[in-house]
C-alpha cells in the first residue's frame, strides 16, 4: 500500500484523538441533518401527514429542495458510516438498531438523483455515438424531464448519415431509455416523499435529534483512542484493493469484461462488486480520517482521485447495466438492439477505463513534508 497521508495504524503519530472527538463529530453530522430537514420542509418538501405539499418558490425552491435532500444523505451517510467503524465504542443496541436505517434513508433518497443522472449519462453517450451534438440538460433534480426528448434532440442535431444501424436506432433507443428511466426516476420520487412522510422516518429523525444533544458512548469510551479503530478501516480498505485484479486494471482495455455482454442473465456484472466495495471502504475510510483529524484537514489528493474514479466507474457500471436491460425489451426493431449493444459496449469501455485511472491513482506514493 502507498504511503498514508494520515498514519493511523501508528500510535506515535499526530495528537491523540478520543471518543469525546467521535462524540463532538457525530452531534455535527446531526446537526446537519435536521438543519436539512427544516430547509426541506420549509421549501414545500414532504410535511408531517406524509403528504407533499404544493411547490413554492418555483425553480429556485427546487434547487433548495434538492440540495437539502443531498445534505440529508450525506449526513445519514457519515453518521452510519462511523457508527460502523467505532461500533466498541457506542452502546451496542442504539447503535445496531439506527444503522440500517440510516442506510435505508440514505438509499431511498439517492435513487432519483441516480436515475435522472444515468438517464443523462446514456443520452449524452448516444449523441456521441451517433455524431449528433449533445444537447444542453436541465441538472438533474430539476423539475420536469432531466434532457428534451430524443425526436426533439434529432430534429435539432441531426446525425451524420455514415453511421449505419447505430444512427437509425440511436433515437429509438434513446426514447426507450426515456421512458424506462423517467417512469423509474418517477417512481423512485414518490418512494422518497413517502419515505420522508412515514412513521418510519419520523423515528429515525427522533433517534438523530437525541443524538445531536447526547452521544450514547460506553463508560470507557470518551478517553479511548480512537486511531485502532480508524486504522481498521483503513486495513481493510487497502485489503480489498490488494484482493483486486490490478494486473488486468493495469491495461486500458480488458476483453474480458465484455465477455457477458448482453446475456440474458440480468445479475450485476460479476467483476463489478469487488470494486464497489472498495469504493464503500474508502468512503468509509475518509469518514474515520474526518473523525479522527477534524473535516478541516485536506484528505490526500490520491485518496480523493481514486474515489472520483470510483465514482466514475459506478455510475458506468450502472448506466451499463440500464443499456443491457434495455436491449432485453421484448420486440425492439434490430437498429434499436444494435445501438443499446453498441451504448452497452461503450459504457463497459468507461468501466475499464475508470479502474485504470483508479490502478494508477492507487499507485502513486505521496510526498510528504518532512
Amino acid at each position: 500500500m502507498a504511503q498514508r497521508h494520515h498514519d493511523l495504524t501508528d500510535p506515535t503519530a499526530g495528537p491523540v484523538s478520543t471518543g469525546d472527538a467521535l462524540a463532538g463529530y457525530l452531534r455535527g453530522q446531526a446537526t446537519e441533518f435536521l438543519r436539512a430537514l427544516r430547509l426541506h420542509r420549509e421549501t414545500g418538501g414532504a410535511v408531517s401527514n406524509g403528504s407533499s405539499s404544493a411547490s413554492t418558490g418555483g425553480p429556485a425552491s427546487a434547487e433548495v429542495r434538492v440540495d437539502a435532500v443531498r445534505a440529508l444523505r450525506r449526513s445519514a451517510r457519515r453518521i452510519s458510516g462511523s457508527l460502523h467503524t467505532f461500533r466498541p465504542l457506542l452502546e451496542p443496541e442504539w447503535s445496531e438498531g439506527i444503522r440500517p436505517e440510516l442506510a435505508w434513508l440514505s438509499g431511498t433518497l439517492a435513487l432519483e438523483h441516480a436515475y435522472g443522472a444515468r438517464l443523462e449519462r446514456l443520452l449524452l453517450a448516444l449523441n456521441r455515438l451517433s455524431g449528433a451534438a449533445p444537447v444542453p440538460s436541465q441538472p438533474v433534480g430539476a423539475a420536469g424531464p432531466a434532457l428534451r426528448g430524443p425526436a426533439d434532440r434529432a430534429a435539432v442535431h441531426p446525425a451524420t448519415p455514415d453511421r449505419g444501424n447505430l444512427t437509425v436506432g440511436a433515437a429509438k433507443a434513446g426514447a426507450l431509455l426515456d421512458r424506462q428511466l423517467t417512469l423509474a426516476r418517477t417512481r423512485a420520487h414518490s418512494t422518497a416523499l413517502q419515505a420522508l412522510g412515514s412513521s418510519r422516518f419520523h423515528a429515525v429523525a427522533d433517534k438523530v435529534a437525541v443524538l445531536a444533544s447526547e452521544v450514547p458512548l460506553t463508560p470507557t469510551a470518551p478517553a479511548t483512542d480512537l486511531r485502532p479503530l480508524a486504522g481498521a478501516a483503513e486495513e481493510r480498505l487497502a485489503d480489498a484493493v490488494t484482493a483486486l485484479p490490478l494486473v488486468t486494471a493495469g491495461s486500458p482495455y480488458n476483453a474480458e469484461a465484455l465477455i457477458h455482454g448482453l446475456s440474458p442473465d440480468p445479475a450485476p456484472h460479476p467483476q463489478d462488486a469487488p470494486w464497489h466495495q472498495v469504493r464503500l471502504l474508502l468512503r468509509l475510510h475518509r469518514y474515520a480520517c474526518e473523525v479522527a483529524h477534524g473535516r478541516s484537514t485536506p484528505l490526500e489528493v490520491r485518496l480523493l482521485a481514486a474515489g472520483e474514479a470510483l465514482d466514475r466507474h459506478r455510475d458506468a457500471s450502472e448506466a451499463s447495466s440500464a443499456a443491457a436491460q434495455a436491449a432485453r425489451t421484448p420486440r425492439i426493431a434490430p437498429a434499436t438492439a444494435y445501438a443499446l449493444g453498441v451504448l452497452h459496449a461503450d459504457q463497459r469501455h468507461e468501466v475499464e477505463a475508470a479502474r485504470y485511472a483508479f490502478q494508477r491513482s492507487w499507485q502513486k506514493q505521496t510526498i510528504g513534508a518532512p
